[in-house]
C-alpha cells in the first residue's frame, strides 16, 4: 500500500506545477464549488495509477488542480465509500495520497439526513463532531507511516475553521446549523427505528461517507473542516420515503450558500 501511495502521488507531482495545501471533497451534488475553480489540470480517475474509480451517480470521478481565487487548491470530483465494496485503504486512498503531495487542510462535504427536529430539507450543517458506526475502521492493519498508531480525536474537526465558518455565513447573512455527523456504512437509508437510536446517542444528521477519511486526515496531522447538506428528514413523524434523486436535489439547491462559505474559509487560510 505504501509503494502504490508514493507512486500515485509521484505520477500527480510529475504532471502539475501546482503544489497546494488545501484539499477539497466535493459530495453529492456539491459542484458549485467546482465550477469555481481555476482548472489547472483534471484527471480522471481511471487515468491516475493506482486510484479507484467511483461508481455513483452524480459522483463525476474527477481529480482537480488549480485556483480557487488566488489560492491553490485540490478537488475531488466524487468520492469512494465502503457500500460500494471498496474496503477502508481503498476508501481512504486518496487521503493519504494528498498527504504525500502536500495537503494539509482539508475541506468535506456530504449529504445527510437530518434528525435534529430544529432542522429543515437544504441546510446546511457545520460539523462539529461524529460518531462512528462503520464496521471496519480505517485505520486498522499495521500503522502506516503517516502519524501515530493510537491518534487523538478530541478534535477531529478544525475549532478555528469552524468559528471563521459561522462568521463567513453571518457576514453573508447565510443561516448554518451545527451538530454531530453520524457515519455508517449504507446503502440502504435509515429505518425510523434507527434514525430514533442515532439521535439518542447524540446525532444531529447521519450519512453514508465522511468519517473514514476524517479519521485518517487527522491521522496524517491535517485540519479538518466538514460539511452536510441536510437532504432528507428523519424526525420522528415526518419520515417519507427519500430517492438519490432528491437527495441530489436538495444538495443541488444549497451549494450557492455552501460555495461561498468554503471560498471564504480558503481565502482566509491564504
Amino acid at each position: 500500500m505504501l509503494r502504490k501511495i508514493q507512486e500515485t502521488a509521484s505520477w500527480l507531482l510529475s504532471h502539475t506545477t501546482e503544489r497546494p495545501t488545501i484539499a477539497i471533497i466535493l459530495g453529492t451534488g456539491l459542484g458549485q464549488v467546482a465550477k469555481d475553480i481555476e482548472v489547472t489540470a483534471s484527471f480522471e480517475y481511471s487515468s491516475i495509477p493506482h486510484f479507484p474509480v467511483s461508481t455513483v451517480e452524480g459522483h463525476t470521478g474527477r481529480l482537480l488542480f488549480g485556483r480557487l481565487g488566488a489560492t491553490p487548491v485540490l478537488a475531488m470530483q466524487g468520492r469512494f465509500h465502503y457500500y460500494e465494496g471498496y474496503d477502508m485503504p481503498t476508501v481512504t486512498f486518496p487521503l493519504r495520497v494528498m498527504h504525500e503531495v502536500g495537503i494539509r487542510t482539508l475541506f468535506v462535504s456530504n449529504a445527510a439526513g437530518g434528525m435534529n427536529p430544529a432542522f429543515s430539507v437544504g441546510d446546511i450543517m457545520l460539523i462539529r463532531d461524529h460518531i462512528n458506526f462503520f464496521p471496519e475502521h480505517p485505520l486498522r492493519g499495521r500503522n502506516l507511516p503517516f502519524g501515530p498508531r493510537f491518534p487523538d480525536m478530541s478534535e477531529a474537526y478544525d475549532r478555528q475553521l469552524l468559528a471563521r465558518a459561522h462568521a463567513i455565513a453571518r457576514s453573508h447573512g447565510i443561516q448554518v446549523q451545527e451538530g454531530v455527523y453520524v457515519g455508517v456504512s449504507g446503502p440502504t437509508y435509515e429505518t425510523p427505528a434507527e434514525y430514533r437510536m442515532y439521535r439518542i446517542l447524540g446525532g444531529d444528521a447521519v450519512g453514508m461517507s465522511t468519517v473514514p477519511e476524517v479519521i485518517v486526515a487527522r491521522h496524517q496531522g491535517m485540519r479538518v473542516f466538514g460539511v452536510s447538506i441536510i437532504t432528507d428528514m428523519g424526525v420522528e413523524g415526518s419520515i417519507v420515503e427519500v430517492s438519490h434523486e432528491e437527495v441530489q436535489q436538495a444538495a443541488n439547491a444549497a451549494q450557492p450558500k455552501l460555495a461561498t462559505i468554503i471560498r471564504g474559509l480558503v481565502a482566509g487560510l491564504a
